[in-house]
């Protein structure tokens, strides 16, 4: 059976937990491939890699983190039939509407290619007596999603091509129940030119959501998913001083094999 494992560091690993999930085809009601359910060390070692990934990253100009990006778009353009197959098989979607998900994730990797526009900032000459006012912005540092299952491909990449355009490293924890997809992303990510580090995957449940939520160096997280866990999300990760957006109310999708 097929084991769906870790992305860190530029390439897959098993990491240390024994714990696996089922993860089904909705279609027939069949499972078809396991994935690995990390554990809280498997988190703090993948944010530990992508700190120090940042530490060079953050440096490159933003039109050289824009090539990447463009890159990126376009392997996902050429592997788009692969990545629907892949949402389908996992999720239930019919061929269609995944492909409509993908896309709406490629819109934000396509705005990304305009980074060096968006990363600009301002300055106004005298706003007081003698007093000049500007802005700049830089990059935070890592950040972490964490998404639903009822659009696999979608919502993490609401996410992850920004933070990692603007300059950040990035710690994705997917669904659970159709990760693949995520782990597909990541590879397409590193062909793409991505230094190993910047973009990691780590599977697993309630135990990597809780260290994500603890874990010093992650600056910032996002999240997609039901209510009661946005408000549960946004309460732990403030308390922890981190910047945070929770959108709840957002997994209305029914899986055939619930």
């Amino acid at each position: 059976m097929n084991l769906i494992q870790h992305f860190v560091n530029g390439k897959i690993i098993p990491g240390k937990s024994d714990r696996r999930g089922k993860v089904f085809n909705p279609a027939i009601g069949e499972q078809e491939s396991e994935v690995i359910l990390g554990l809280k060390s498997d988190l703090d070692g993948a944010v530990e890699i992508a700190k120090k990934a940042f530490e060079t990253w953050s440096l490159k100009p933003p039109i050289q983190r824009a090539r990447i990006m463009f890159k990126f778009k376009e392997l996902i353009e050429k592997n788009s039939d692969e990545l629907t197959k892949m949402i389908v098989s996992e999720h239930g979607k019919v061929y269609e509407d995944a492909k409509g998900s993908l896309i709406r994730g490629l819109e934000v990797v396509e705005f990304t290619c305009g980074i060096p526009q968006v990363l600009k900032g301002e300055f106004t000459e005298n706003v007081g007596t003698d007093i000049d006012s500007w802005s700049i912005r830089q990059p935070l540092g890592v950040c972490a999603g964490i998404t639903p299952f009822n659009f696999p491909a979608m919502v993490p990449m609401w996410m992850f091509p920004m933070a990692i355009a603007c300059g950040n490293t990035f710690v994705l924890k997917p669904s659970e129940k159709d990760p693949s997809i995520s782990i597909r992303l990541a590879e397409l990510f590193k062909e793409a030119g991505l230094p190993d580090g910047v973009f990691n995957v780590i599977n697993g449940d309630k135990e990597v959501v809780d260290a994500i939520l603890t874990n010093k160096d992650i600056k910032a997280v996002s999240f997609v998913g039901s209510t009661p866990i946005a408000k549960y999300i946004y309460e732990n990760a403030a308390k922890n001083e981190k910047r945070v957006q929770a959108l709840g109310g957002a997994k209305k999708s029914l899986r055939c094999d619930a």
